[in-house]
């Protein structure tokens, strides 16, 4: 006969911790361990009633490593005063990390936790605490970590930021070349956060598009008629290729002609040293010479493309 397993069953907090900052505060400033337990940290002494300017922080906890973790203890449904208690207090204290305790996470809390998980170098824990207990059994804590950090949070949010840092840099690198009163082509163009910007050529799907990357930049012809054009563009490409020595002759760069056999677009491309995080100092000079390039091309091109239109 295999022995009896009881049932484990819910406390209400407030059976066990009749008041939150006498009783639970206190509480867990004694039993650190627990705490660490459910988080995986090594907080070895804490102090209660900390100040945070005219606020008072129910615990600040110091690690192994002589780290700062404000705690925020909250025995109810987790709302926005507390949230923005945990950011101020944290801030204040130039923590490490923030811990905040409530008996029922709302879901918006839970999501703006793993945010600031990944927006900020610092680490914050949403955690739940119950009271449990088994048959007639003393009641016992119980501490599930909700939300906490992690490598893939942080490496998410670097990614996050610096995409949105990459966007900003690209507007107002397109800002300054379209302002270019050499640019006449893509005056009328609005600055956008991608890597080119394209104006048409006067053939239907052959745009003349300036290019950027962190390091480089160039004017290009690029060919592609959409859905299914693979064959209609390899054809135009070749037919343009007929002109190439015009074409090359006439632009003081290299031009490469890739007809990408694996892939659906072509293009012939004039690539330049010089890119949106070049010095902000280097700027002119190299979007001069992108442009200066691009006006060569679209005059080269011209023979070519009135051929083109005459044979299409």
């Amino acid at each position: 006969m295999s022995n009896p397993i009881g049932k484990l069953q819910r406390v209400p907090l407030r059976t066990v911790w009749k008041h939150e900052a006498y009783d639970f505060t206190q509480w867990l400033q004694e039993n650190l361990d627990i705490l660490n337990d459910a988080l995986d940290l090594e907080l070895v002494s804490a102090e209660r009633e900390q100040a945070a300017g005219s606020f008072s922080i129910d615990l600040v906890a110091e690690s192994s490593d002589s780290d700062t973790y404000i705690v925020e203890n909250q025995l109810e449904k987790s709302n926005h005063d507390h949230l923005g208690k945990v950011i101020t207090y944290l801030t204040s204290r130039e923590a490490r990390g923030a811990i905040w305790i409530v008996s029922e996470p709302r879901q918006e809390h839970v999501n703006a936790m793993a945010w600031l998980n990944e927006s900020s170098s610092a680490d914050f824990y949403l955690v739940k605490v119950e009271a449990v207990k088994i048959g007639e059994s003393d009641p016992a804590p119980l501490l599930t970590l909700i939300v906490g950090p992690s490598i893939e949070a942080k490496e998410s949010g670097i990614a996050k930021q610096e995409k949105v840092e990459r966007h900003f840099i690209r507007k107002k690198w397109w800002t300054k070349v379209v302002a270019n009163p050499l640019a006449k082509s893509h005056s009328h163009i609005s600055p956008s956060m991608s890597s080119w910007i394209a104006t048409s050529s006067g053939i239907r799907g052959l745009d003349l598009n300036y290019v950027t990357n962190k390091s480089n930049c160039g004017a290009e012809l690029y060919i592609d008629r959409g859905k299914d054009s693979q064959e209609e563009n390899k054809k135009l490409f070749d037919q343009l290729k007929q002109y190439q020595t015009q074409i090359d002759s006439g632009i003081n760069a290299f031009v490469d002609w890739q007809r990408l056999d694996s892939r659906r677009a072509c293009r012939i491309r004039i690539d330049l040293p010089g890119g949106y995080r070049s010095p902000d100092e280097e700027w002119p000079q190299i979007q001069e010479k992108m442009i200066i390039v691009m006006n060569e091309l679209e005059e080269a091109l011209k023979p070519a493309l009135k051929a083109l239109k005459e044979n299409t």
